[in-house]
C-alpha cells in the first residue's frame, strides 16, 4: 500500500466559523493518513493508530498541521519591487509596477522569478494561488513550466491589457484574446493547473477586449475571471471618465459578461449598495486584501457587509503592494482592518479564509481547503514556537478548542515563514526544507 501517516495536532474548518460555530474539527493527538496524495482519513491518533500501524508515519508531535494556504490574489512580476516607497495606486503601477514588469518579455527572467515566487508560497505555507503573471504569454508558459514541476494547485492567465500602459506593455484586444485562447488549450486542466482570465483592470482594457474576455468565458468550461474592483478612489475617478456610459465600476465587467460564480475581484473597497448586491446575485468573490490596501492608502475592506450580504470572501497577499508572502501577516493586517471598523475577525475565521473559505471562493473545495477523505493532501506543518517570543506565549499545545483559538491567533500575530516546519505537496514534503 502507498500509504503515508502525520501524526500531530490538527486543525480543519468543516463549514464557515462566520455561520456555524461548530466548524472547526480539532485533534491534539491526531493523524492524518494519505494514500497516493490524497487524504484517506483524519483522525485521533489512538483511535486510528491500530488500523494504520504498519504505515510510514511521519512523527510531527509537537506541531500543528493545518491545510495548505490559498492566496486568492497574487502578482508574481512584483516579487521583486515588493516594499517599493511611497505612491499610491496609479503613481506607483507608472513609477515602479510597469517598469518591472516589462523584464518579463525575457523567457529566462520569467522562469528565474516564477522559480523564487513559487518556492517563497511554498516557504509560506501557501500551496495554492491565483496569480497575475505579465502582458506577455511566455511568464504564463514560465509560471505554469515551474508549478507543474512542484506537482502545486495553481491558477494563472495572461493579462490583458490594451490601453492606459506604456507602449512596451500593450497588446491588443485581439492579440489577448488569441494568446489566451492558445494557454487555455495548452495548460487548462493539465495536472493540477487551471487558466484565468485576466484583464488588469477595467480602464487598462478597451470595451472590445474585455467584450473578448466574456466570450473566452464562455468558450470554454471551468475558467476563472480575475481582475481588480474599486481599490483606489483615483481610479473609480478614471473608470467613471472612461466609462461615462456605465453606471458604475462593476457595471462595466457586468455587461461585459465577466460576473459568475468563479469571477474574483480583488479589493473591493468603496463598493455601492448596488454593487454590493450584484456581486453577491452572481456568486461572485471579493478577495480582502489588506496588507496591500494598508500599505497604499487606499482604504479598509468591509468585512462585515460582505459576509451578510453574502458575498465569498478569500484573502490575497497582493504582492507586490502587499508587504510579505505570509497569509499568517495579511490576516493579522485583516484583524487590525476589521478593529478599525469596529468589526471583529476570529482566529477561526482567518483560518477559514486562508483555507476552506479560500477554496470555496474558487470552487475547488471538493479537491482542496480541509482534510475530508479524498481531498488533495496539501498542507503545512507549524511550529507555534518557532521564536524565543513565541515559545514564551506559547508554552505547550493547545487540549481544547478554546486554547487552540488563543494559540492560533498567537501564530497569526506572530508567527511568519520561520513558523513554517514544513509543507507537504501532495503528501509530499517540499524538498525545499530539505
Amino acid at each position: 500500500m502507498n500509504i503515508s501517516a502525520f501524526r500531530a495536532s490538527i486543525v480543519d474548518c468543516i463549514d464557515d466559523p462566520f455561520f456555524n460555530p461548530e466548524s472547526i474539527r480539532y485533534y491534539p493527538d491526531g493523524l492524518l493518513v494519505v494514500e497516493q496524495g490524497r487524504v484517506k482519513v483524519v483522525g485521533d491518533y489512538n483511535a486510528l493508530i491500530g488500523e494504520y500501524a504498519g504505515a510510514e508515519i511521519t512523527d510531527y508531535s509537537g506541531y500543528l498541521i493545518t491545510p495548505g494556504f490559498i492566496d486568492a490574489h497574487i502578482h508574481y512580476p512584483q516579487t521583486e519591487m515588493v516594499a517599493a516607497y511611497g505612491e499610491q495606486l496609479l503613481d506607483w503601477l507608472d513609477k515602479y509596477t510597469f517598469p518591472t514588469e516589462r523584464k518579463f518579455q525575457d523567457v529566462a527572467h520569467c522562469r528565474a522569478i516564477a522559480s523564487f515566487f513559487l518556492d517563497e508560497l511554498i516557504r509560506n505555507g501557501t500551496t495554492t494561488a491565483l496569480v497575475l503573471p505579465a502582458v506577455f504569454p511566455q511568464s504564463v508558459e514560465a509560471f505554469f513550466e515551474e508549478a507543474q514541476q512542484r506537482r502545486l494547485r495553481m491558477i494563472c492567465g495572461k493579462v490583458m491589457m490594451d490601453r492606459l500602459a506604456p507602449d512596451y506593455l500593450l497588446d491588443t484586444a485581439e492579440s489577448s484574446y488569441q494568446d489566451s485562447k492558445t494557454l487555455i488549450e495548452k495548460w487548462h486542466g493539465r495536472d493540477r493547473l487551471l487558466y484565468a482570465v485576466t484583464p488588469r483592470f477595467a480602464a487598462s482594457s478597451s470595451p472590445e477586449q474585455l467584450h473578448l474576455a466574456g466570450k473566452l468565458l464562455q468558450e470554454f468550461s471551468g475558467l476563472y475571471l480575475h481582475t481588480h474592483l474599486s481599490e483606489n478612489l483615483q481610479e473609480i475617478e478614471l473608470i467613471a471618465a472612461t466609462f461615462p456610459e456605465h453606471r458604475d465600476y462593476l457595471d462595466v465587467y457586468e455587461q461585459a459578461g465577466l460576473l459568475g460564480s468563479k469571477s474574483l475581484f480583488a479589493h473591493c473597497i468603496h463598493l455601492s449598495d448596488s454593487e454590493w448586491e450584484r456581486l453577491s446575485k452572481h456568486n461572485c468573490t471579493a478577495v480582502f486584501c489588506p496588507s496591500s490596501n494598508l500599505f497604499l492608502g487606499s482604504g479598509l475592506f468591509n468585512l462585515s457587509r460582505a459576509k451578510s450580504m453574502p458575498v465569498k470572501v478569500a484573502l490575497g497577499t497582493d504582492i507586490g503592494a502587499g508587504t510579505s508572502f505570509s497569509l499568517l501577516h495579511t490576516a493579522d493586517a485583516a484583524y487590525r482592518v476589521t478593529q478599525l471598523r469596529g468589526q471583529s475577525l476570529s482566529s477561526f475565521q482567518a483560518l477559514f479564509l486562508a483555507t476552506l473559505g479560500g477554496a470555496r471562493a474558487l470552487e475547488l473545495d471538493g479537491v482542496i481547503g480541509n482534510f475530508d477523505s479524498g481531498k488533495e493532501a496539501d498542507f503545512v506543518v507549524w511550529n507555534l514556537q518557532a521564536t524565543p517570543l513565541m515559545a514564551l506565549r506559547n508554552s505547550r499545545l493547545p487540549l481544547t478548542t478554546a486554547e487552540l483559538s488563543d494559540r492560533l491567533f498567537a501564530l497569526i500575530v506572530l508567527g511568519d515563514d520561520r513558523a513554517v516546519k514544513a509543507t507537504h505537496i501532495m503528501g509530499e514534503a517540499a524538498d525545499i526544507f530539505h
